[in-house]
């Protein structure tokens, strides 16, 4: 199992001890660094410069939003940073949900696994750079149909440094999970649990079975966020963990349009999950985190004390999991190298 850093998405601004988490995860070892993007921070910028910083540590976005770019501009981004970098980047993709798609980047939220099919055959097309690019699809043209009726096909003026940057899939529903099996060169979940390992790998299958499927199992990466709270009092490590939980079970997303909620639900959670949900939307953050279950963060996390996490890494090890991205100040860094590496 590899480590990545999870450098995330911003809160107020910029998060204190970066530059020192990612200076200590390369001399750790660890295989990438990740940043994400909400409605806030952006992806891209943050990868950058930080990776400006580095020499060895791939450079993976955990995710570029689909509707925030067109997919020429993304293909753009990732080109001219894979070429700054040296051929490092991964390019993490995901079709968010309808509540940040249509409320923040004022786009609807037709059919997300037609369009990210679409999406990323563009970016294909437009890494191999074997032609002006054409498209005619049911979310895409290029160029245009309509419009000033005078836009033409065109060809990156960047060769690319790699014409088949690596294109992970966040995904959290059984058919977006085997489209990125089937479309994709790794798979990013969120909420990844040992539990949950079956029925993802049941889903990964459909997508490996497809005749134009680019990958097996053996080649196919996944690369989930694992929260590792190293405490001497479990309870005090779970209270760490309770507010991301909440948030996602119970915030992030509509009441009947939530992705995540649906993750932590099919590992049995689905009650709490209700609970939390209303507690949540009626404003009632703090009872919303206490709600959630012990259980539920040691089915989704590691915590507790450093000798109980060696052992409960051997759950994970058994998954589809190749990738284990972690956060947290150097010296954790350290004890999660020696634990996991």
């Amino acid at each position: 199992m590899k480590l990545g850093l999870s450098a995330g998405y911003w809160s107020s601004g910029p998060p204190p001890g970066a530059d020192e988490q990612i200076a200590a995860a390369e001399d750790l070892g660890f295989d990438s660094v990740w940043t994400a993007e909400a409605y806030g921070s952006d992806a891209l910028t943050p990868l950058a410069w930080w990776g400006s910083k580095t020499k060895k540590l791939k450079l993976g976005t955990s995710i570029v939003q689909l509707s925030a770019r067109t997919p020429a501009a993304t293909a753009m981004a990732a080109m001219t940073l894979d070429h700054l970098s040296g051929g490092r980047v991964i390019l993490g993709i995901g079709a968010s949900g309808p509540q940040v798609v249509e409320g923040w980047y004022g786009q609807p939220y037709p059919r997300p696994l037609e369009r990210t099919r679409e999406y990323i055959d563009i970016l294909r097309r437009i890494f191999a750079r074997e032609g002006p690019v054409e498209y005619s699809g049911h979310h895409y043209q290029m160029p245009f149909h309509g419009g000033m009726n005078l836009g033409k096909p065109l060809k990156s003026t960047i060769h690319p440094l790699r014409t088949d940057i690596p294109v992970f899939l966040a995904a959290e529903g059984p058919k977006n999970v085997a489209l990125a099996a089937e479309i994709a060169d790794g798979w990013l979940p969120l909420f990844m649990s040992p539990k949950s390992d079956k029925f993802y790998r049941d889903a990964l299958a459909e997508g490996f079975r497809r005749e134009t499927a680019r990958h097996r199992p053996d080649d196919f990466e996944v690369a989930a966020i694992v929260p590792v709270i190293v405490n001497k009092d479990v309870e005090a490590a779970a209270d760490m963990v309770r507010p991301m939980l909440a948030l996602y079970a119970g915030g992030m997303g509509a009441r009947n349009a939530n992705f995540h909620f649906d993750v932590l639900a099919r590992l049995g959670y689905e009650e709490v999950c209700l609970r939390v949900q209303d507690l949540y939307l009626s404003g009632k953050k703090r009872e919303a985190m206490a709600a959630i279950p012990t259980q539920m963060v040691e089915d989704t996390a590691l915590i507790g004390p450093i000798e109980k996490i060696r052992d409960d890494l051997a759950a994970w090890r058994t998954t589809c999991l190749t990738t284990m991205l972690v956060g947290g100040p150097p010296p954790l860094l350290e004890q999660i190298a020696k634990a996991v590496l």
